[in-house]
């Protein structure tokens, strides 16, 4: 058993243990804040408390998801198979995933199926794929890149600012960017017009819905 720990920490590692009990995977920040009914910072700076005590251990670069250690073997307890990943609001050009501040939301999703780290997700708008069954307010998952091949589905940036989801094709003097919908007609851009920002290796319907690509 750890020492006693002042109320403000305890209340805050009960509040991580009954979330990971109930659904496997740790709350973010930001909804722990809201529950809890203190601020982000707050949350942040106990976290920290607890970790140096080496009763949780935090995961990522940014330190997203939290394990609980246990206290005789000083592993982390249990297995969390689910993983945080950060909703995209906008595609900032030059910036790695990882560095995007303009965060909308995260989701959870299964991190037997998701391996990669780390991933972002879009959400997409229109109907321009949905012969590849990605729909109007599905969420993309991607792993980022910089790079694409011929045929795959991918998350471009247009001029700097528009954020696309498309089939990527490269020709000898230009890119082309395909839909899936026989009413829109591919794209063609220059070299220095498209940014690809990721790959599509995941759709999200719903709350319990996922489909891997």
């Amino acid at each position: 058993m750890h020492p006693p720990l002042p109320p403000k920490q305890q209340r805050l590692l009960d509040y991580f243990e009954d979330r990971i009990a109930e659904s496997g995977v740790s709350p973010s920040l930001r909804r722990a804040a809201q529950d809890l009914g203190i601020s982000h910072t707050a949350v942040a700076q106990t976290l920290k408390l607890l970790e140096d005590k080496g009763l949780i251990r935090r995961e990522g670069r940014y330190g997203r998801a939290v394990h609980l250690i246990h206290p005789k073997t000083g592993r982390t307890a249990g297995i969390q198979r689910w993983r945080d990943v950060p909703v995209i609001g906008r595609i900032t050009a030059g910036l790695p995933m990882y560095a995007q501040q303009e965060w909308e939301e995260s989701i959870v999703v299964d991190a037997d199926l998701y391996k990669a780290d780390p991933l972002f997700a879009l959400r997409v708008k229109g109907d321009s794929m949905i012969r590849a069954g990605i729909l109007h307010g599905d969420l993309a998952i991607c792993e980022p890149r910089q790079y694409a091949i011929d045929g795959e589905i991918v998350v471009a940036l247009i001029g700097g600012e528009e954020a696309t989801v498309k089939r990527f094709f490269l020709r000898s003097d230009h890119i082309l960017l395909k839909p899936e919908n026989p009413d829109y007609d591919a794209m063609r851009y220059g070299f220095d017009q498209i940014l690809v920002q990721g790959k599509v290796i995941g759709i999200q319907r719903g709350p319990d819905v996922m489909e891997k690509v």
